[in-house]
């Protein structure tokens, strides 16, 4: 009887502490993050849209570029802000992590499209993108 109701009072104090812990999480972000927050998701929409009637894509693949474009994004606006919030000035370095994602992404797409949808990609400006990749890739080599 007293596991019973040790486990109704755990599960009774996470009902009630885990909504006020995300509330407080919630209240930390100021309109301004907010507003950035949802411009960034309906950018990532509206370029998911944009592509999927550009390339025809397929619902699954729709799915794909949509969790693609997020996780990337996202984890290349966290890296640079890391590196803002360490005071980097090396522009190099922005570059550096900015071509890194932008690989990812090409390379992402490269897995899902099929040889037409990928050859339409690369005209949108995809290849011009890698060239300049390779170029400054090339160049931070010598």
């Amino acid at each position: 009887m007293k596991s019973i109701s040790r486990i109704t009072l755990c599960f009774l104090m996470a009902i009630f502490i885990f909504p006020c812990a995300a509330l407080a999480q919630e209240r930390e972000q100021t309109p301004e993050e907010k507003k950035q927050e949802k411009e960034f998701y309906e950018w990532i929409d509206k370029e998911v849209k944009r592509l999927t009637e550009s390339l025809q894509l397929e619902y699954w693949q729709e799915f794909y570029a949509d969790s693609i474009l997020t996780h990337d994004y996202l984890a290349l606006r966290d890296e640079l802000s890391d590196l803002s919030k360490n005071k980097i000035s090396n522009t190099d370095i922005y570059v550096n992590v900015q071509d890194k994602w932008m690989e990812q992404i090409y390379n992402a797409f490269h897995k899902i499209l099929n040889e037409e949808q990928w050859t339409k990609y690369l005209k949108q400006g995809a290849a011009r993108d890698k060239k300049n990749r390779d170029k400054r890739k090339a160049k931070a080599k010598k």
